[in-house]
């Protein structure tokens, strides 16, 4: 009588394993098996982390084993169990690989497949189809979009991280309480003493330092050090936690009307400003998205303010980026003065730090939450509903997006809602944020996340002009490196074009991000099919790019350039200047945020910056890949080496998967 060896692996979570009935039927070529109890006697079977092996036996061979189906039956009480993978090892002494890697929930059954990656039109049994089939249903039943805001990217349809699916769940050791982990991060800082004395102000800049008892950090003290310098202000936008706002400026806007006069003695090369224009040495940051946003009033007894600033910066001699000239709003007139460097040392720290703190929003709300977070859940969801497990590209991305939606449901819950933790520190809270990102994604277009295109879009993909751009130089090899291992993934499927074009399952994929996940917004630009497997490298590398390396360059740095409060403050509470010769140090504190919230600000930028610690052919496209991030991460720790303010937020060993905080 034929035997099968059935191998079965239990995942290693908390509570994965269960006292539940496992039953198994093995769906061959020629015929199923029995549905057969998986139990040893006197043995606890599926405990967390076993690989435990059951002997299957038929009356005849069952041909080639194409399905496997699971059920779990209540023994007592319903004990969800965690999957891992299941082998067969047939009579003939071949291994089947069936990987599952979900819950099973209640009383439920699963049909796998095995492990080989299959593009649809590859399928040549009904069986098989009908598998593929049955799976996207069920998918698109359970994966449904949802519009928590109008003007957003369209996101999962849970309004609570509980009622998620339970396979996109957190893992019970990994579970995020954003509430929970700011006010441990709160007690672990020591800056609880404070939050008693919410609305009670600091005395002077030192004062902030109480905040800084417990912290050891290079690049966090290097900032407390040296905030004031002008170095470091125009450093930031090179390589701090925003380094996407930078852009050539080619001409003067008629808003900013900045005279040779007013900067001529910071221009070290004898050009007038317009020559310097001409020489590529004048760059410029505009925060116009901000223009017009509702601040926070959730505190009646506080209020806060926002400013849409300007700020003209110019690389002198040392290829130092200084900034020479800042305007508060976007309206030039008497009453929104040009600040110089020129000006009274309080006039000009105070016009940057408004400028700080307008990159702060733009950073929180715009670089990091809608063009990481937001759109990685778009294209997770569509590829839930669009892509079979056995999808190669299904393989490639389900690493990428691991928790990402879990992270964005628990933000919508806690951070982002109405009363959420935006709300208690943030001058964009009460709403702001939303019309924030309303207003950002009428230029979100596909172009704009694809890195080189968004880097020579801002003019600032010439390396000798821009010799110190880290984020750039380094976003460039590991988008390269990323785009090599993607083509050989998808050169080893898709053989030709047609291959592409024929792809029903891609087709849909990328028509839902576009119609449904973007809400086929016009402006965005984002394609509804790809007809080559060029198109699709570049897709699927926005994809990989964004979830991993963009998050990483943007999320991982916050502590360390956001913690010193004064270079980043989280909500002003006194408004711009409207004149000159009016700032003080007295004036400058009461505008900075006070304890209560400097408190909270610290906490989530804490909390924020921690890191979450068969195919021949793909194996062999992953161990180059791996290769290639080696190099990459060999030559950013070289290059940093002695370095001050060492840039290593691109640095592959420091990039996660996904964007999973």
């Amino acid at each position: 009588m034929p035997s099968y060896t059935v191998t079965i692996a239990t995942g290693n979570q908390w509570f994965a394993g269960t006292d539940d009935y496992i039953y198994i039927t093995l769906v061959g070529t020629e015929q199923c098996s029995e549905r057969t109890l998986l139990d040893k006697a006197l043995y606890n079977d599926f405990e967390r982390g076993a690989v435990d092996s059951y002997d299957v036996r038929v009356e005849e061979d069952l041909g080639d084993i194409v399905l496997v189906k699971i059920e779990k039956r209540k023994y007592w009480v319903l004990d969800d169990w965690y999957c891992r993978y299941i082998t067969v090892k047939t009579p003939s002494g071949d291994y089947v690989e069936f990987p599952c890697f979900r819950w099973l929930v209640d009383d439920k059954e699963v049909v796998l497949r095995d492990g080989r990656a299959c593009l649809p039109q590859d399928d040549k049994t009904s069986l098989v189809k009908q598998h593929r089939q049955k799976e996207l249903d069920l998918r698109r039943k359970t994966y449904r979009w949802r519009e928590w805001q109008p003007g957003f990217p369209m996101s999962i349809d849970a309004k609570r991280h509980k009622d998620l699916p339970r396979d996109i769940q957190f893992d019970s050791e990994k579970g995020v309480d954003f509430i929970l982990n700011y006010s441990k991060a709160i007690e672990n800082l020591c800056v609880n003493q404070f939050m008693h004395m919410f609305q009670s102000s600091w005395t002077d800049f030192d004062d902030f330092k109480m905040i800084f008892l417990r912290i050891k950090n290079t690049i966090s003290e290097y900032v407390m050090q040296h905030w004031k310098e002008d170095f470091i202000f125009g450093y930031q936008f090179l390589n701090g936690c925003n380094p996407t706002v930078i852009q050539k400026c080619t001409k003067l806007p008629d808003k900013f009307p900045v005279t040779h006069e007013m900067v001529s003695v910071s221009l070290e090369r004898e050009l007038t400003l317009e020559q310097e224009i001409e020489a590529d040495n004048i760059y410029i940051v505009d925060y116009q998205l901000l223009d017009g946003i509702t601040p926070n009033s959730t505190d009646p007894c506080t209020l806060q303010y926002l400013a849409a600033p300007i700020c003209l910066l110019y690389k002198n001699t040392q290829n130092k980026i200084m900034p020479i000239a800042i305007q508060l709003t976007q309206t030039p007139g008497e009453d929104n003065p040009i600040f110089l460097p020129t000006d009274d040392q309080y006039d000009w720290l105070l016009a940057k730090i408004w400028v700080r703190s307008a990159d702060f929003h733009h950073h929180q709300t715009i670089t990091h939450l809608l063009r990481t977070h937001l759109m990685t859940e778009v294209f997770a969801i569509a590829m839930y509903r669009q892509l079979p497990a056995v999808h190669p590209v299904y393989k490639l991305i389900i690493p990428h997006v691991r928790f990402t939606i879990a992270i964005n449901t628990k933000a919508r819950e806690q951070l982002i809602c109405e009363c959420g933790i935006f709300d208690k520190a943030n001058a964009t809270g009460g709403g702001g944020h939303v019309q924030l990102v309303q207003k950002a994604m009428k230029s979100l277009t596909f172009r704009s996340m694809c890195f080189p295109d968004m880097i020579k879009a801002r003019g600032v993909d010439n390396k000798e002009e821009l010799p110190t751009y880290f984020y750039r130089d380094d976003g460039y090899r590991v988008w390269e490196a990323t785009k090599s291992f993607v083509s050989d993934v998808v050169c080893i499927y898709y053989t030709s074009d047609e291959k592409v074009q024929g792809d029903e399952e891609i087709q849909a994929f990328v028509k839902d991000v576009c119609s449904f996940g973007m809400q086929d917004f016009d402006h965005c630009e984002f394609p509804k099919s790809l007809k080559s497997r060029e198109e699709l490298i570049e897709y699927l590398t926005v994809i990989v790019f964004t979830a991993s390396a963009q998050h990483a360059a943007v999320n991982f740095g916050q502590y360390d350039w956001c913690s010193w409060i004064p270079n980043a403050p989280s909500t002003m509470r006194r408004p711009p200047p409207k004149q000159k010769g009016l700032a003080d140090v007295n004036m400058i504190i009461e505008s900075l945020p006070d304890r209560g919230r400097s408190s909270w600000h610290l906490g989530a930028v804490w909390a924020l910056s921690q890191y979450q610690e068969n195919e021949k052919q793909v194996k062999a496209a992953m161990a180059k890949f791996r290769k290639q991030l080696a190099e990459i991460t060999s030559s950013i720790k070289t290059r940093n080496e002695g370095k001050k303010l060492p840039y290593y937020n691109m640095s592959p060993d420091k990039i996660p998967n996904s964007v999973a905080v």
